[in-house]
């Protein structure tokens, strides 16, 4: 603790010694749904929370879960945090979090509860759109600069959820068996960072156990690593719902306890704890250090002084933002015949294909819900760019399940819902004869206007029933019988460019093999529509790479192979640090794309990279040169081998990686940082890791 933190928490104690106990017991846990007490005779605030990985979450009544219905809560539809990671952009998670800060502050919010930093165990847990990685050198990298931006307004960002939070699948009671190499190496890195690089001022517990402890009320999470090893002052707040004993609560690390339902005073740190501290089982300092930790906070954030910034939202530089970070976000996985980017002088007619073309994101996926200002759609956005001097026609071509009622609706307590029966199911689809009647339908009008149609654009993938909240996907094929609509439009027009929107890998091996153009864009923001558009037609050179592996089948992923995923009582971390890339690279399994792929329409020469020692920290420098025809930007990425690797090593790990842009012809220099450098160790540097172009060299 440094001196400015010990007069912080000087001052904090001061005002802490002023509470009554009931006053201070008001402080720690919801008075409302995403609001604490306030004390007013002492001016100290309510602390005040949103949802926001993707924007500031809608207005809520203060006991329900009914929407207040006002038109003052639209805001700025972020692209998620997977599409953010794929940007490889550490500029671009800065500018990320200054936009939700700004938002976030301008709606009258002290905590925004993000970034999620939960590495990408397996590919069907249904919260990854909110995740950046399943690595986590990427993930730290991309979540310090992110967090440092939402704090820039005087909001905390609340990293989550702390710690192994990796299936939704009975999200409450899971209990996470876990070697502590791998919980260290693989798990724990991003929120190590994020609190002493980041300096998060918050953080959210998970809802799963971790050696047999809940990790909002654990000791060895809370109290050994967080707050002992991480010297840790800052505040931790509950997952909502993730208490479940006032003793084991009131003796972690936990300051908050939020929740779901309306019993505030029942709440396990609300009346429970009061009597408990009254009778004696509990001492009431174990209290006071909670509240000092939310009053250090306040001062953090200038509640007390007014001093504080003021923010905004809907501002048109975050709708800008909003695009830059949309344009780096997609991937061109395929363009083995070069048929993009699309010319829109050449293209007088076209046909798209696919519900997703169509269809908005924003209001879906759980707590990430957004009530976006606006959403421009794939087909809105080509239909902008193309301006009416191309014929555009639309077609569905397959539909969504039908839902009796949407999730989030103002008569349904979908969160409460979310928390029933230990929390979290797994999702399947319905099949229904009528259903699957009219899918055939809607695929031969697909088909057989297609046949009419030079060029056909499909765009498909996934939506917010299979990547949402308290639902873990079945399995990685493609819902809707889209896989047929595929392999039938490649049958009549094998020129069909292949779009997938999603927040997780799907199965594409029966389609792959014969498709020429595929790209994959996230649930890209309120601008996504327009970026991928640009990208289509050659206006935005993609220069996205995948944040992770994209496997074949779910039974390429070590969690299905070695561990399991999705069981009632336990989740077996039996793959250890063998996760994604390096389970793949260790036992030589091919994926469907690598980690770190994506392609662009200019191509990019490695030439010498030198490996330099400087004040103590390690760099390399490598000579990039543009050897296409179109401007645009490369990802560089920096593995380290060991040199005499064993068989409990991975092969190859990220360490450092950089983006720079190149004009047609240009070449430059581009320094970049490595991590955890020693002499035996190979450095590689490439375009992805199964794309590495030259070994580093010392430099003399």
């Amino acid at each position: 603790m440094n001196r400015e933190e010990r007069e912080l928490r000087k001052e904090a104690e001061a005002l802490m010694r002023q509470l009554t106990l009931e006053e201070k017991v008001g402080m720690v846990h919801g008075a409302e749904l995403f609001r604490t007490a306030p004390v007013e005779r002492l001016g100290i605030p309510a602390l005040t929370m949103s949802d926001g990985p993707m924007g500031v979450r809608q207005e809520f009544e203060p006991a329900s879960w009914k929407c207040v219905g006002n038109h003052d809560d639209y805001v700025t539809y972020l692209p998620c945090n997977s599409a953010l990671a794929s940007t490889w952009n550490r500029e671009l998670a800065r500018l990320t979090g200054e936009v939700l800060g700004a938002e976030a502050r301008g709606r009258g919010k002290d905590v925004i509860l993000g970034p999620g930093v939960n590495i990408k165990r397996s590919p069907l847990c249904g919260r990854n759109f909110e995740y950046f990685s399943e690595d986590p050198f990427l993930t730290k990298e991309m979540a310090v600069p992110y967090i440092q931006g939402v704090q820039n307004w005087d909001v905390a960002a609340c990293v989550k959820h702390f710690a192994a939070n990796n299936q939704e699948t009975q999200r409450l009671w899971v209990d996470v068996k876990i070697d502590e190499r791998a919980l260290r190496e693989i798990y724990l890195p991003a929120f190590h960072d994020a609190v002493r690089k980041g300096n998060s001022y918050t953080v959210m517990g998970a809802y799963n156990k971790i050696y047999t402890e809940h990790c909002c009320q654990s000791g060895f999470l809370l109290n050994q690593i967080l707050r002992k090893e991480w010297g840790y002052e800052g505040v931790v707040v509950s997952d909502w719902g993730g208490v479940h004993d006032t003793q084991a609560a009131a003796f972690s690390g936990l300051d908050i306890e939020m929740s779901v339902t309306d019993n505030f005073d029942g709440y396990y740190m609300a009346e429970p704890l009061r009597k408990m501290v009254e009778e004696g089982k509990i001492p009431e300092e174990v209290v006071d250090e909670k509240v000092v930790h939310i009053l250090m906070l306040m001062k953090r954030l200038h509640m007390l002084d007014g001093k504080r910034k003021s923010g905004t939202y809907n501002a048109p530089k975050h709708r800008q933002a909003a695009l830059d970070v949309a344009r780096e976000s997609v991937v061109l996985l395929k363009n083995a015949r070069g048929r993009l980017p699309l010319s829109p002088e050449k293209t007088k007619e076209i046909l798209v294909v696919g519900e997703n073309a169509d269809w908005m994101h924003a209001p879906g996926g759980g707590s990430a819900e957004i009530k976006a200002l606006y959403e421009v759609t794939p087909l809105m956005g080509i239909k902008m760019l193309l301006g009416g001097n191309t014929k555009v026609s639309y077609v569905k071509g397959y539909c969504q399940d039908p839902k009796e009622e949407a999730q989030g609706a103002q008569d349904k307590n979908w969160q409460a819902d979310s928390l029933k029966d230990g929390g979290g199911t797994k999702g399947a689809h319905s099949s229904s004869e009528a259903l699957t009647q009219y899918r055939r339908l809607l695929r031969e009008e697909a088909v057989t206007k297609a046949k009419g149609f030079e060029q056909v654009i499909f765009i498909g993938g996934l939506n917010h029933e299979q990547d949402c909240e308290g639902n873990d996907r079945a399995d990685m094929k493609l819902p809707y019988e889209q896989d047929c609509l595929i392999e039938e439009l490649l049958e009549v027009n094998p020129d069909t460019v292949i779009v997938l929107v999603g927040g997780s890998p799907v199965e594409m091996g029966r389609w792959i093999g014969r498709a020429g153009s595929v790209l994959w864009s996230w649930y890209a923001g309120m601008e996504g529509g327009n970026a991928l558009a640009e990208v289509l037609f050659g206006k935005t050179n993609p220069s996205g790479k995948l944040p992770e592996s994209f496997y074949k089948s779910p039974m390429d992923c070590p969690a299905h192979i070695w561990g399991n995923f999705g069981e009632k009582e336990t989740a077996d971390y039996a793959e250890g640090v063998f996760v994604g890339y390096r389970y793949l690279d260790a036992y030589h399994v091919e994926p469907e794309f690598c980690f770190g792929h994506g392609l662009s329409y200019t191509s990019f020469a490695y030439g010498q990279v030198e490996l330099v020692k400087e004040n103590g920290k390690v760099y390399v420098d490598c000579q990039i040169a543009n050897t296409g025809g179109m401007d645009g930007k490369e990802a560089v990425q920096i593995y380290l081998a060991p040199k005499g690797r064993t068989e409990e090593e991975p092969v190859r790990q990220l360490k450092g990686f950089g983006k720079i842009f190149l004009k047609s012809g240009e070449e430059k220099k581009l320094r970049i940082e490595i991590e955890g450098y020693s002499e035996n160790m190979e450095v590689w540097a490439g375009s992805s890791l199964n794309d590495i172009r030259v070994r580093a060299v010392e430099r003399i």
